[in-house]
C-alpha cells in the first residue's frame, strides 16, 4: 500500500468515525418519521359503484383507468346503489375505501313495515366528502298505453295519479327507493294503492319494455346506458316535474334541473320540449381513514371526469365542495382551493407526494441537526490532535525525571515515544502540529544529554 493511499484510507476512516453517528441519527430520524407518517399510498384501492350499465359503473371504469396510470389498482365493487354503498363505507368489516353516494342517501329514516329501503340508523362518523361530482336525476319513465288504459289520457301529469300503478321502485340498496318514498309521500298517496316491484335496472326496464309494470324510476347521471335506451325507445315517455321547484323548497338535497329539448337527439328533435327533472347532487364519500394521497388523487381524477359540459351542468361545475352531507376531506379541500399541489406539476406523483408529506418531518430534522452538526468539525479536530497531543503527557514525564531517573531509562523512553510519533499519520492540514512535535522530542532529548553530560 502506497504511503499517499494510506493516508487516504486513515483521513476516510477518521472522517467516518466522527460524523458516522451524525448520519446514523439522521438516517434513524427519516426512517422513524417515515413509518410515522407512511406517506406512501397503498397499491389498491376498492371503489364501490353501482349496478351494471348504471352510471357509477360506467364513471368507475374512468377512475380506474386514470389512476392505473399512477400505478394503483382500482377494484370495483358493484352494488345495488346509494344506500348499500353507504352502509359498506359504515361497515367495519368491509373493505371499501370510497364509493359513490346519492343525495340525501344519508339522512336518517324510520323503518317502518312498508317503508321503502330506509337507511341506516348509523351515523356518518369516520367518513369525508371528496366533493359533490354531478346532478343524478330522477328518471321516472312510463308506458304512454298504460297512462291510456289508466288515466284515459296520453300523460302522466302529476304523481297523485299513480295509485292502481305497477312501479318499479328500484332494488335494495339503491338511492331511488328512499328518494320515491319522500316523494309518494308528499303527494298523500297511500302506498296499499301502489303495486311496488323492487328489481335492479337492467331487470326492471326489460319488464317495462315488455308490459309487465307500467312505470320504473331511478336516479342516475344520464351517462346511464339505461337512461340513453329509453330516452329513445318509442312507446316509453319521460315523466316532467312541473312541479320540480316546489319539491325542491321542501327536499334541500333536490335540485331542479331541465332536460332541454333536442339535446338527446338533435336530429329526431328528442325529446321534443324541455322536461323538468329533480336531481340529487352525487358525491364521493370515502372512509377518514383512506391515505390522504390516495384521496388527492381521487378528487384530481374527479376534475377530469365530471368537469366537463353536461346535459345538466356547464363545463367547470362540477366538481365542487358545496352540496355534500359528510365533511369535506382536508385533501378534497386544498384541491379546491389551490389545484393540483405544484410539486405534482413539475415532479412524478410518487416523488411530489413524498417530498409533499415528508417536507414538515425534514425541516423539523434539519433543525434538531442542525446545532449538533456544529459540534462535528470541532470533534474531527480532537480527534487528529489528540494523536499528536496524547504523547506530550509522556514527554512532560521524561522531562520532570531529568536528574531524578536514571538517564538510560529516560533515553529508552524517548527512543520508543519518537518510535511510536514515526508512526503517527495525520491530514496535511495538520502536520505543523506532527512536526512541532518531533521537534519537541529532540530538544528534550538535547536537555537530556545536556544536564546530565551524555555524549549522542
Amino acid at each position: 500500500m502506497t504511503t499517499t493511499l494510506r493516508h487516504t484510507l486513515l483521513s476516510f476512516r477518521d472522517l467516518l468515525v466522527t460524523f458516522g453517528p451524525f448520519i446514523v441519527l439522521a438516517i434513524a430520524l427519516l426512517a422513524v418519521a417515515y413509518l410515522v407518517l407512511d406517506p406512501t399510498p397503498p397499491k389498491k384501492v376498492v371503489l364501490a359503484t353501482g349496478t351494471d350499465q348504471g352510471a357509477y359503473a360506467e364513471f368507475g371504469k374512468r377512475y380506474a383507468q386514470i389512476l392505473k396510470g399512477y400505478g394503483i389498482t382500482v377494484e370495483l365493487r358493484p352494488t345495488q346503489g346509494a344506500a348499500e354503498n353507504l352502509r359498506l363505507l359504515r361497515d367495519p368489516k368491509s373493505d371499501v375505501n370510497i364509493a359513490f353516494v346519492q343525495g340525501g342517501a344519508g339522512e336518517r329514516q324510520r323503518k317502518e313495515a312498508d317503508s321503502v329501503a330506509p337507511a341506516d340508523d348509523d351515523d356518518d362518523a369516520g367518513l369525508v366528502s371528496l366533493g359533490s361530482l354531478f346532478y343524478e336525476p330522477v328518471w321516472l319513465f312510463y308506458r304512454t298505453d298504460s297512462a291510456q288504459r289508466l288515466l284515459h289520457a296520453p300523460a302522466l301529469t302529476s304523481l297523485s295519479q299513480l295509485p292502481g300503478w305497477r312501479l318499479n321502485i328500484g332494488a335494495q340498496g339503491s338511492g331511488a327507493p328512499n328518494l320515491m318514498r319522500k316523494l309518494i309521500e308528499a303527494n298523500h298517496i297511500d302506498l296499499a294503492t301502489l303495486t311496488l316491484v323492487r328489481k335492479s335496472q337492467t331487470p326492471a326496464t326489460v319488464d317495462l319494455l315488455a308490459g309487465d309494470i307500467d312505470a320504473l324510476v331511478f336516479a342516475s347521471a344520464p351517462e346511464s346506458l339505461m337512461v340513453q335506451m329509453l330516452l329513445q325507445t318509442p312507446g316509453i315517455a319521460l315523466y316532467d316535474f312541473a312541479q320540480a321547484d316546489a319539491y325542491s323548497r321542501r327536499f334541500p338535497f333536490l335540485a331542479p334541473v331541465t332536460l332541454p329539448r333536442g339535446v338527446v337527439d338533435l336530429a329526431s328533435d328528442v325529446p321534443p320540449r324541455d322536461v323538468h327533472l329533480l336531481a340529487p347532487t352525487a358525491t364521493l364519500v370515502a372512509r377518514a381513514d383512506t391515505h390522504p394521497a390516495l384521496l388527492q388523487l381521487f378528487v384530481q381524477a374527479a376534475q377530469q371526469v365530471h368537469g366537463n359540459a353536461g346535459w345538466f351542468q356547464h363545463k367547470a361545475d362540477f366538481p365542487k365542495a358545496g352540496g355534500t352531507e359528510q365533511p369535506l376531506a382536508k385533501e378534497a379541500q386544498r384541491f379546491y382551493a389551490n389545484g393540483t399541489p405544484v410539486l405534482q406539476r413539475y415532479l412524478s406523483f410518487w416523488l411530489a407526494n413524498l417530498v409533499e408529506r415528508m417536507w414538515p418531518v425534514l425541516v423539523t430534522i434539519v433543525a434538531i441537526l442542525i446545532p449538533l452538526s456544529r459540534a462535528l468539525p470541532p470533534l474531527y479536530q480532537l480527534r487528529i490532535r489528540s494523536r499528536i497531543f496524547r504523547w506530550y503527557a509522556q514527554l512532560r514525564e521524561v522531562e520532570t525525571g531529568i536528574g531524578k531517573r536514571p538517564v538510560a531509562e529516560l533515553l529508552a523512553k524517548l527512543d520508543a515515544i519518537e518510535a511510536r510519533v514515526e508512526g503517527v499519520t495525520v491530514p496535511l492540514s495538520y502536520a505543523d502540529e506532527l512536526y512541532s512535535l518531533r521537534s519537541h522530542i529532540q530538544m528534550v532529548e538535547n536537555r537530556l544529554r545536556t544536564t546530565t553530560g551524555v555524549s549522542a
